[in-house]
């Protein structure tokens, strides 16, 4: 059983960081991609960030460029994202994903996803 497991999130104020973690287990994690997107209230989920298999490729969503950053540890089977210069406009649910295939680069669709965390609360007030 695949299970993904976020952390990090928070309230916060206009100008300041968070780092979200997310802790995979039961599937070879160093194989596949990961992606972060996150849902603020009455909108649709968006992509924010994506990694391949082997961290060598990062791709952002324009809103979130040069202010967020994707990294992985496959030593620990985690993918971070590093959040910086937050925005009210960053206030939302964020949820990390495992691609659905294998040696990925990590796609901004969220239908590439099979799995996916419950989600962690990021606030970020004005």
């Amino acid at each position: 059983q695949v299970q993904l497991v976020e952390s990090g999130g928070g309230l916060v104020q206009a100008g300041g960081s968070l780092r979200l973690s997310c802790a995979v287990s039961g599937r070879s994690f160093s194989s596949y991609a990961m992606g972060w997107f996150r849902q603020a209230p009455g909108k649709e989920r968006e992509f924010a960030a994506a990694i391949s298999w082997g961290g060598r490729s990062t791709r952002y969503a324009d809103s979130v460029k040069g202010r967020f950053t994707i990294s992985r540890d496959n030593a620990k089977n985690t993918v971070y994202l590093q959040m910086n210069s937050l925005k009210p406009e960053d206030t939302a649910v964020y949820y990390c994903a495992v691609e659905r295939t294998l040696w990925g680069l990590g796609s901004q669709a969220a239908g590439s996803y099979d799995y996916w965390g419950q989600g962690t609360q990021v606030t970020v007030s004005s």
